[in-house]
């Protein structure tokens, strides 16, 4: 018990040093806790990594899972085991974030945005109901885009989606991204790091997107702003 609390302070340590340390550093910290971790107590320490992912983002999947799959081809377990275990943790951090969203409420969370510059009640009532419309698939696909995949769990339980149903797509989605990255570490073995090479593209790609979205919204809100002003100024 004493040595799997200490792999968490030191993988929780690599996480929150990744920004001053070099980023091959920080990937042979985590890499070397995550390995140790499934070492002491075997696949659910795969579940285990995976599902503290969900809920610390600094942790990469993209890391975690092609390590799961390198110890199975290592021997350490089964490459089903791999599969299975990285699911269940992915479905166990995805519901606890999930309840956290559920337990915030929709009125607490109008009151948190409501608060934020440039942010109006309307917008938050228009998110709203694209999720209700459309959650099914955001969460679904959510699963597999970096940054959303924690992120989705709570305007599920927000917006009270059915558990069975987030539980049911989260497994679905899930399945599909680790099983990717499982099976790329397990066949390249020793170079499972080729995996992750790509991975931070896609993630790069991703945040890129996130980034110009904003900026485009906040300049259309001052603009949208702007001319509410110059319009009751021409009024009066």
């Amino acid at each position: 018990m004493t040595s799997l609390i200490s792999l968490l302070f030191v993988g929780s340590v690599a996480a929150q040093t990744g920004s001053t340390g070099s980023s091959g550093s920080w990937l042979t910290q985590l890499s070397d806790w995550a390995v140790s971790l499934m070492e002491i107590i075997g696949p659910p320490g795969a579940a285990l990594a995976i599902a503290l992912e969900n809920l610390f983002p600094p942790l990469p999947s993209e890391v975690i899972l092609p390590l799961a799959g390198f110890a199975a081809a290592r021997g350490s377990f089964t490459l089903a085991e791999a599969l299975i275990w990285t699911i269940v943790g992915s479905v166990v951090g995805a519901v606890a974030l999930y309840w956290v969203g559920r337990l915030l409420g929709r009125e607490r969370t109008r009151k948190i945005f409501g608060w934020l510059p440039l942010v109006d009640i309307s917008d938050v009532d228009k998110v709203e109901a694209w999720f209700v419309k459309h959650g099914p698939k955001a969460v679904f696909f959510g699963r597999m885009v970096p940054i959303f995949r924690s992120l989705i769990s709570i305007p599920a339980g927000v917006t009270q989606m059915p558990f069975g149903q987030f539980v049911l797509l989260t497994t679905a989605g899930s399945a599909i991204w680790n099983s990717i990255f499982v099976l790329a570490g397990f066949y390249l073995g020793d170079n499972w790091h080729i995996v992750e090479e790509y991975a931070n593209v896609f993630q790069k790609i991703v945040i890129v997107v996130v980034v110009f979205a904003i900026i485009g919204w906040v300049i259309y809100k001052l603009n949208k702003r702007r001319g509410a002003k110059v319009s009751s100024t021409d009024e009066r």
